[in-house]
């Protein structure tokens, strides 16, 4: 049964391992190699599949799953909860406002286009928190802690950050849905491919799976400057680029707050933390124990010198 649930992420165009993204992400792979007449072969090493670290993504992919489904989104408020009282409050505030001039297919538009831009902003501004505020850059290390990238790294998360990224998600599509709710009624809906929103999906059959991987796919330096290139994310996995492309599809969030970093500025990519740092994070019950480990050890070192 379980295995069956888990697969419903490569069936679910929701989901960064939806088949088709996939089978995208092996094409561009593919135009990748022919185009820069690189060796591929070093992507097929069992080194890379079966190292350490890609294991432990396997075995984590897995358990994150099963904490996702039963102990984490029962604790997260709905996007809709929200939407309603962003509704409310407008209604309660501004009372009733006159039918829109705008056109069905207008409104579609503009609600598709006003979730994928919002979400993506938020998902920059909390992803540079996680790595800027202290406290939170140590759950947020087990995601940066993969020694070598593959697909299944996006799910490398601990607990505690998929906790704020799905609050994250509610309040920003909340706020947006509530807002439209407001202005136009039951007029409003997003396009679809595949049923998920139209944006998502073209981003994402335009290489996500292959952020996380060694295939470092450029969009070049000028499309570089408005979306997130595969290799983009690669630099920010690098260990002397964590400050850099925070950005989930967008980069103009980058471009604008001083993060940007294009592909033909970084030539080498070493994954990981610091040497001494990735002896805590092999095992899967290291990933979630070691941030809170980290911060009381941190809380005793800062009383100690306190108290002296």
């Amino acid at each position: 049964m379980n295995d069956l649930m888990v697969f419903e992420y490569f069936i679910n165009p929701n989901k960064r391992v939806f088949w088709i993204y996939i089978i995208s992400s092996i094409f561009l792979a593919f135009i990748y190699f022919l185009y820069t007449k690189k060796s591929h072969r070093a992507i097929f090493s069992s080194k890379l599949w079966l190292h350490p670290s890609a294991k432990l993504d396997y075995s984590y992919f897995f358990l994150g799953y099963m904490i996702n489904a039963f102990l984490l989104i029962p604790l997260i408020i709905s996007a809709k909860t929200i939407a309603y009282s962003i509704t409310k409050f407008l209604y309660l505030h501004f009372g009733m406002i006159e039918n829109s001039i705008f056109s069905y297919k207008e409104i579609l538009f503009l609600y598709t286009l006003s979730l994928f831009i919002f979400s993506d902003f938020t998902r920059y501004i909390l992803h540079r928190v996680l790595h800027e505020v202290p406290f939170l850059w140590e759950f947020h290390k087990v995601h940066h802690s993969a020694k070598v990238l593959n697909p299944l790294t996006f799910y490398r998360v601990h607990p505690v950050e998929n906790i704020l990224f799905g609050l994250r998600y509610s309040l920003s599509v909340g706020f947006i849905t509530g807002i439209f709710l407001y202005f136009f009624g039951a007029m409003i809906d997003i396009y679809m491919i595949f049923g998920a929103n139209i944006f998502i999906v073209v981003f994402s059959i335009l290489g996500s799976n292959l952020r996380h991987s060694h295939i470092p796919f450029s969009y070049g330096k000028y499309l570089e400057k408005i979306f997130i290139s595969p290799k983009q994310h690669q630099i920010h996995h690098s260990k002397k680029h964590f400050d850099k492309n925070y950005g989930g599809y967008l980069a103009v969030w980058d471009y604008l707050f001083g993060s940007l970093k294009l592909s033909k500025d970084v030539k080498v990519l070493k994954f990981g933390l610091k040497k001494e740092q990735m002896k805590e994070y092999k095992t899967i019950l290291s990933l979630l124990i070691f941030p809170f480990k980290n911060l009381f050890n941190r809380r005793q070192y800062d009383k100690n010198n306190y108290d002296s």
